[in-house]
């Protein structure tokens, strides 16, 4: 009786076996498919993109009087220059493009009336668990809210902002020239330059966008800044608007997190 039973057990573990492997490879096969799909998406995308340098009245923000500040440096990069009009034909939610130095960021950006769509659909609006680059449905990339979120997945084939997890790296932050963000609209081109990386768990502290007094957005810059792992040597006061980036760092619920703070900006006419 017990060798029968054996038995049994024995077919039932082989059994459930073969099922998971089954699972996995249905797993991997979709996780392939979905890599590719974004490959090919990034191949055709980038033809709308270039960059060049500004032939027109830009703005500088808020500008240090240090004059040795890496600020002085970072507004000498060129703006993105972007087709929306050929985007906008492919996605009508297409937002801005955004372009992060020493990373493969370089993608548009979409925004819809929620931040759950773009978790699980690809920016030609099919299903893919890769997701895509989206704006928190809070804000308005045209005219920046003091706190301008972006999401992205963290994927480990460093598409979407898996590449993020470069700016950990000390090599990474050691060339001053990846402080950038670009952000571009099709009302304003920007420079953001970067002042905060770290993780941290799940909260909805840093993707706060609307305080209530000049002291409360204050208390939130110092917090911010304060918690990054790399000192970035950049003032950042009330006067600032910030971009921050946020993707998931690993599968236990902790967050990579960016944040910069907008130095340039040109008017698109």
């Amino acid at each position: 009786m017990k060798i029968k039973f054996n038995k049994i057990k024995y077919h039932v573990i082989i059994i459930i076996s073969i099922i998971m492997v089954n699972i996995s490879l249905l797993n991997i096969n979709s996780w392939i498919n979905d890599k590719e799909k974004v490959r090919g998406l990034e191949k055709l995308l980038r033809k709308e993109v270039s960059e060049k340098v500004s032939k027109e009245e830009n703005v500088l923000i808020n500008p240090p009087k240090n004059k040795d500040d890496y600020y002085w440096k970072h507004i000498n990069e060129s703006f993105l220059q972007i087709d929306f009009n050929n985007l906008e034909k492919q996605n009508k939610n297409t937002v801005a493009w955004i372009k992060v130095n020493g990373t493969n960021v370089d993608y548009p950006v979409v925004q819809t009336n929620n931040n759950e769509y773009y978790l699980t659909h690809s920016y030609d609006n099919t299903y893919n668990k890769a997701g895509w680059i989206f704006s928190d449905f809070r804000n308005n990339l045209n005219s920046l809210n003091k706190n301008t979120i972006i999401y992205g997945h963290g994927r480990i084939d460093d598409t979407m902002f898996g590449s993020l997890r470069f700016t950990l790296e000390d090599n990474w932050y050691q060339n001053i020239d990846n402080h950038i963000i670009k952000l571009s609209t099709k009302e304003n081109n920007m420079i953001f330059q970067i002042f905060s990386i770290y993780y941290i768990f799940k909260e909805n502290y840093y993707i706060t966008t609307h305080f209530n007094s000049i002291k409360e957005y204050e208390v939130f810059l110092n917090t911010i800044k304060n918690r990054s792992i790399f000192d970035f040597k950049t003032i950042v006061d009330s006067n600032d608007k910030i971009l921050t980036l946020s993707t998931c760092k690993n599968n236990y619920g902790k967050r990579l997190v960016v944040h910069a703070k907008l130095i340039k900006k040109e008017i698109i006419k």
